[in-house]
């Protein structure tokens, strides 16, 4: 029957002329709970399907160091984040921005402040409490939740399939709205599984690749062991984009074992991955004293060492130790370091070579998905009449900094909508 679970050996009955319209949302992270909320608020009758126990894994994951909700960078500016996708996305945001999204968590209590980098936050900068007081609303509301029901995708006669402890078990919806998220952290749920089965169905989909993430180099046996770990801060990034301008950007990163990783390098990722896929590897520069000019650095070093150290030279007149000194030791010969324009100009301009990105299971989130050519402007598939999609399973991406959230909450209210009013105009309800 509609809007029931089956199992494999219920037998349907034809559904009457006029019925309640029941939406299947599958995937309970912020996109689909929004798209739920909003679908329940029109009346309609929802079921939300999560692969794992619980709904939000990921986004209580993403809060243990204090939620970054949204950002407070003003639009249009607010928009350019989303890179080559701007336009459509802008049109969600048009919906639901930064601004309605920090309304929305006060109808909580939850208020929320601006940090020092434009970054928003909770008071508390927890995620559990919003995720609580979301998952009572919507259950108060009457939205039926069915945890640990991993999607497979439609039977011949288009019930939607799920694997259970139980074993399999069917559900015949009216429509549909798909937010299971991209390939990163699949242990939190998001693995990408649901490409398969839509690929299979004829969706156009961008291959998935890691997006804010880390990059390997190769470090030295003795930088890995002894630095792996280190912040650099401040640096600045300088680094060309794919018509070869050439950007700049200070911020703060970490070493890692094989590379190197930080806010700094995932606010560049994109355009460092997609050198890497066109000419074998990316090449960034690091200025390691941004507070000096190479004149005033070149006069500073040029000062008498009085029988010290060149590592205690360079802690005392540029403040140069710990994981800056050892680079300079990975980039420069003896001979090199006995020469101090080479040491200049290499503290100013420090070059790395980055070899490939992090494994995407390692990546904060994920690029490529269902290309958003495939669907309309109310996020359904074009080739699949009453499927809608929300969500990082989409083919955009953006930095991190509450960007990625604020576009969730968004495309997941565009995606109810849109299922809402597909589902009234087919005469359901």
């Amino acid at each position: 029957m509609r809007g029931r679970l089956q199992s494999r050996h219920d037998v349907r009955m034809s559904p009457p002329s006029t019925y309640p319209a029941h939406l299947a949302v599958i995937g309970g992270g912020p996109a689909g709970l929004m798209a739920a909320e909003v679908a329940r608020t029109a009346g309609i009758d929802v079921h939300v399907f999560e692969a794992k126990g619980s709904v939000g894994r990921k986004f209580l994951i993403a809060g243990k160091g204090g939620l970054n909700l949204t950002h407070s960078e003003p639009r249009p500016t607010f928009d350019a984040r989303y890179r080559e996708r701007t336009a459509q996305i802008g049109t969600w945001l048009d919906d639901f921005d930064g601004d309605a999204l920090r309304d929305w968590a006060r109808g909580f209590g939850v208020d929320t402040y601006v940090g020092s980098s434009g970054r928003v936050f909770p008071m508390d900068r927890k995620a559990a409490p919003l995720l609580r007081g979301w998952v009572r609303r919507l259950r108060d509301a009457g939205v039926h939740f069915h945890v640990q029901h991993r999607w497979l995708g439609w039977d011949d006669a288009g019930a939607l399939r799920f694997a259970t402890a139980g074993g399999e078990t069917m559900f015949v919806a009216d429509a549909v709205v798909l937010a299971m998220g991209g390939g990163s952290w699949p242990q939190l749920g998001s693995d990408g599984a649901w490409v398969r089965i839509l690929t299979g169905r004829g969706i156009d989909i961008a291959s998935l690749q890691p997006a804010n993430c880390g990059f390997d180099i190769g470090w030295s046996a003795f930088l890995s062991s002894k630095h792996a770990g280190a912040p650099l801060k401040p640096v600045v990034a300088h680094w060309r984009d794919a018509a070869g301008i050439e950007h700049a950007l200070q911020g703060e990163c970490v070493l890692t074992e094989t590379g190197i990783e930080g806010s700094l390098i995932y606010a560049i990722a994109a355009d460092l991955r997609d050198a890497i896929a066109r000419d074998g590897h990316a090449l960034l520069h690091l200025d390691l004293v941004p507070g000096r000019t190479p004149e005033r650095l070149q006069a500073d070093l040029a000062k008498p060492r009085h029988g010290r150290s060149l590592g205690e030279h360079l802690r005392r007149q540029a403040g140069i130790d710990g994981a800056k000194l050892a680079l300079l030791h990975e980039a420069l010969d003896k001979p090199a370091l006995q020469d101090m324009a080479r040491i200049v100009a290499t503290l100013k301009r420090f070059p790395l070579r980055l070899l490939r990105p992090r494994p995407m299971a390692e990546a904060i989130s994920s690029a490529g998905g269902v290309r958003l050519e495939a669907m309309d402007d109310a996020l359904m598939l074009r080739d699949a009449p009453g499927v809608f999609c929300a969500g990082e399973m989409l083919d955009w991406e953006a930095p991190t900094g509450g960007y990625l959230l604020t576009a969730c909450f968004a495309s997941g209210l565009r995606a109810g909508r849109g299922a809402t009013r597909w589902l009234r105009e087919m005469g359901a309800g």
